[in-house]
């Protein structure tokens, strides 16, 4: 009967780490949109809400970190379960780095938003939401255990990259040809890199999952 008590405890336990995850998970996904939107519709205030979430971001973290220590100090997890639970306390890191560069983009948008807009701030949009797609998928492979999304995930990094170095050189370009633009395009150059590191951040995840179910580690080798 104790051994029953302890495992509803474990199973309840481990729940509510799943829905802060995923609570996690959608403010994340929420800072990416409105990072860009705030830019893009030169909305001061939508950049200063990202701000605002994104230490909603790091207590949420430090809530996750202390239940999942807590569990596997308590309950000794399961060894079907202990790879999930080491496995969330890295994911939850790589959440709030993505959430700080998602305060960085808000930070520049505060910026640029008191200038004239530049052509290559379309494109940040198609890149936002490429990002944010790969966030998404990230976590839903690892929530649902799906190793095809995530290596779908490792794969889709390929036109990030591209669209990203597309971005560089229509920056280039500005800056040559007025070098008044200088300043607004390095603001812009940086976003656009805090956007392809997220998508960074989205292949860690998706590449913990392949490691975590298939027990391979594709760690640079998928192209």
């Amino acid at each position: 009967m104790v051994e029953v008590q302890k495992n509803r405890q474990f199973e309840a336990e481990l729940g509510e780490i799943r829905a802060k995850l995923f609570e996690m998970g959608g403010k994340v996904e929420l800072m990416i949109a409105n990072s860009i939107k705030s830019l893009v519709k030169r909305d001061s205030t939508l950049a200063e809400s990202v701000i605002a979430i994104n230490r909603e971001v790091n207590s949420l973290e430090q809530e996750i970190d202390s239940k999942c220590l807590r569990m596997m100090g308590q309950h000794q997890p399961a060894v079907r379960q202990l790879p999930f639970v080491n496995q969330v306390l890295k994911i939850v890191c790589d959440l709030e780095r993505i959430g700080d560069e998602c305060a960085s983009i808000a930070q520049h948008a505060l910026e640029l938003n008191q200038e004239a807009q530049l052509e290559p701030i379309i494109d940040l949009q198609i890149l936002a939401q490429a990002a944010n797609t790969s966030v998404r998928e990230a976590l839903d492979a690892f929530m649902g255990g799906n190793p095809a999304l995530a290596v779908k995930v490792c794969l889709d990094d390929r036109f990030i990259v591209e669209l990203n170095d597309q971005i560089q050189l229509k920056l280039l370009a500005c800056m040559m040809e007025d070098p008044a633009t200088i300043g607004r395009a390095l603001r812009i150059n940086s976003i656009s890199k805090y956007l392809e590191r997220i998508a960074d951040y989205a292949i860690d995840i998706a590449e913990r999952v392949i490691f975590m179910i298939d027990g391979k580690d594709v760690r640079h080798s998928i192209v």
